[in-house]
């Protein structure tokens, strides 16, 4: 079941659509990394699907159920932190916590707050005012907010903001813990691609308000994983040669006629067989993909709807 499908999402301000065509698909158990540029629409796509924006147009589907038929009661499943976390400033920690539980009406409001500043790591705050926090507190207690109502999907708008790198460790371990332990889904927007590395199970692309791609962990990694440059000067008889030896590679051909092979294949198998093939190499190269430089590439490209 997908816990988030939309499809042909637009979002317009003064006559122009910063969301347009937007199409995504969130499985349930997913660690959804959505990546994309400053301005490409992504916390305007998150801000429509908790409801806090109206779309212009297409439909958003949560939990099978159409959001614009019954929103109020899926989205009472939903915990968001999007843009920057809405405390009451002239309240503790624990304060903001019991007022957002009596709020939803969760029973035992006082020890639900207790319970979520033990789990992001806020429980020394004491009285301290949530004017005084620094930025990482600001986003941890932001985080403990979201979680005060068990929502059984998570938004997080790019929630590694204002961390230290121990900060940054310990929330990608909540994270992880959150989505294993107790089966949440999480919507997870970050510029910090090595830490969505680490984590996420699929990924989507947005770039000028429109979904590029949607893509596993595994396709990530097998176009960003080590791959190998063949050039000979038959091509069309080296493709055909490389994939009856090696059909368990992943091979394409390059627009100047390069060879890229990518998968389970040890460079020097390759080279044997090209060697037994009479084959008059050019170029042997053995590469391995950046995954910023990869993603960047993604993101430089422009979506198209698919509803």
């Amino acid at each position: 079941m997908y816990v988030i499908e939309t499809c042909g999402l637009a979002k317009a301000y003064r006559g122009r659509r910063v969301v347009d065509g937007f199409d995504m698909h969130v499985a349930e158990g997913d660690i959804y990394g959505f990546v994309g540029k400053n301005g490409a629409g992504k916390s305007t796509v998150m801000r429509m699907i908790d409801g806090l924006a109206a779309p212009t147009a297409g439909s958003i589907s949560l939990f099978g159920h159409d959001a614009a038929a019954e929103g109020d009661a899926v989205r009472a499943r939903i915990g968001a932190l999007i843009n920057e976390p809405g405390l009451l400033p002239a309240m503790s920690a624990r304060d903001n916590l019991m007022a957002k539980a009596l709020a939803i009406g969760v029973p035992d409001a006082k020890g639900r707050a207790d319970e979520m500043l033990r789990l992001v790591g806020l429980s020394d705050t004491g009285r301290k005012r949530a004017r005084s926090f620094s930025q990482g507190m600001k986003q941890r207690l932001g985080i403990a907010m979201a979680l005060v109502g068990s929502p059984d999907l998570l938004l997080l708008d790019e929630p590694f903001n204002g961390l230290d790198p121990e900060g940054t460790r310990e929330m990608r371990s909540l994270i992880v813990r959150l989505n294993e332990v107790f089966g949440m889904t999480v919507l997870i927007s970050s510029h910090v691609l090595d830490q969505l590395d680490r984590m996420a199970t699929r990924y989507g692309v947005i770039a000028e308000g429109r979904m590029v791609r949607e893509m596993s962990t595994a396709e990530v990694s097998a176009e960003c994983g080590e791959s190998l440059r063949v050039r000979t000067t038959t091509p069309e008889m080296t493709l055909a040669l490389l994939e009856e030896r090696f059909p368990q590679a992943v091979l394409r051909m390059e627009p100047d006629k390069t060879l890229r092979l990518s998968g389970i294949v040890e460079p020097a198998c390759v080279a044997e067989a090209l060697r037994e093939s009479g084959a008059t190499v050019l170029e042997f190269t053995e590469n391995k993909r950046d995954l910023e430089d990869y993603f960047v590439e993604l993101m430089d490209q422009k979506g198209a709807s698919a509803c």
